[in-house]
């Protein structure tokens, strides 16, 4: 075996030119499908961490009736002893995030919009999604204020700039009245478009004041340190929350919708990707098509002088296989490169304004998750593997006669 690999190293070395041709046919096409795949899936992820930060967190603890009547009634009782229980369930918890949420009427002298009030810890909330770096024009407020931040879309429908009064008129828990005049000490630019036409920011203790809800959250928010983590640190906390009538969801069990239509819309990249992977597929055969016909009469001088087919047919493939390990290795290490130097493609003109109407940034960001370079980089190797077949083929039914023609 060490004999054929010594002899399958020199064989790819004897002729350089035609071993670097075969290389980069297989680092273009390395290069290429971890691209698009990066840029697919990289514009997903932040899409999905801007929903997951800025809406449902990673995990969601709430009132198990909460889930189908997401009223002020299903709040649950929070204190101390809660968030600890939280906190020690898994030590890959990095942020817990309180919100008080609800439905209420904002309104000024002479407008009356539908506006989602949310109670939030502002460095709590600072700490999970960076929120005071989305203020416009003023300040957030303190945490015992009687103030709100309006986001950009409602403060135009209503009219309503920094220093004036917002109306509220809603709904408290069990049917109590709840109502006031808060002071706009600030205005944000909410990251999704939805929410900016909507969404009231409050202090969270105001909000339960208001609310009739002391001591009350709609939900508790947790982020575990790495997404991937999602999943074991949810059912750390069911353990611990198991015979209480809090539950537990994850934010696809609370996005179902979210992730049906990313799978629809990746119906168009992965068709694409199909059709890269046959172009590939049929390039890389030529490729190898071709020099295999340059060595058609070597392979005779070889079986001629009494080396047997089914050695030379592990030397060749053995060429193949350090040759596609070469491509896909060199591949993945310059698609890696190149997309390190690209991140974030930012776009321009036209596209730029789509991107901002729908309220994301004007740009692509890269994903660099492992697995989709392993994938990627797997999928072409079997790909030069099953189009090295053809010259093992070619050997076995070799003429020694017809190639010392040749």
């Amino acid at each position: 075996m060490l004999m054929h690999f010594k002899l399958a190293w020199r064989n790819i070395w004897r002729k350089p030119r035609r071993t670097l041709i075969t290389c980069s046919a297989i680092v273009f096409a390395v290069v290429a499908a971890i691209a698009m795949q990066s840029i697919n899936r990289g514009s997903y992820e932040a899409m999905i961490e801007r929903m997951v930060s800025f809406s449902t967190g990673h995990l969601q603890l709430q009132d198990y009736r909460y889930e189908d009547e997401s009223s002020l009634d299903n709040a649950f009782p929070i204190d101390q002893t809660t968030l600890e229980l939280v906190r020690s369930a898994d030590e890959r918890i990095e942020h817990v995030v309180p919100r008080l949420e609800t439905f209420m009427l904002a309104a000024n002298e002479e407008y009356t919009r539908g506006a989602i009030l949310l109670g939030i810890d502002t460095d709590k909330e600072h700490r999970f999604n960076t929120i005071r770096n989305h203020l416009t024009e003023g300040r957030f407020f303190e945490p015992d204020e009687q103030a709100v931040v309006l986001t950009q879309g409602l403060s135009s429908r209503l009219q309503l700039g920094v220093g004036d009064t917002l109306i509220l008129i809603g709904q408290g828990r069990f049917g109590m009245s709840a109502s006031g005049l808060f002071t706009i000490t600030g205005l944000l630019e909410h990251p999704i478009r939805e929410m900016n036409t909507q969404a009231v920011y409050m202090p969270l203790k105001t909000a339960q004041g208001l609310l009739s809800a002391e001591n009350h959250l709609t939900a508790l928010l947790i982020s575990p340190q790495r997404e991937r983590h999602t999943e074991q640190v949810a059912a750390s906390i069911r353990e611990v929350f198991a015979d209480s009538e809090l539950v537990v969801f994850t934010w696809p069990e609370l996005m179902p919708e979210l992730l049906e239509l990313m799978e629809l819309d990746l119906a168009g990249p992965r068709f694409i990707t199909a059709i890269l992977y046959v172009v590939i597929g049929f390039g890389f055969l030529g490729t190898v098509l071709t020099m295999t016909l340059e060595r058609i009469r070597e392979f005779g001088m070889l079986l001629s002088i009494g080396m047997s087919r089914g050695r030379l047919v592990g030397v060749v493939f053995l060429e193949t296989f350090l040759i596609s390990c070469l491509g896909v290795l060199s591949g993945m290490a310059l698609a890696w490169l190149i997309l390190r130097l690209a991140d974030p493609i930012r776009l321009s003109g036209n596209a730029a304004l789509a991107l901002m109407d729908l309220g994301f940034e004007p740009v692509l960001p890269m994903s660099f998750a492992l697995d989709q370079f392993l994938m990627q980089g797997l999928y072409v190797f079997f790909m030069a593997m099953l189009a090295s077949l053809y010259p093992l083929v070619t050997i076995f039914r070799l003429n020694i006669l017809d190639a010392s023609r040749k």
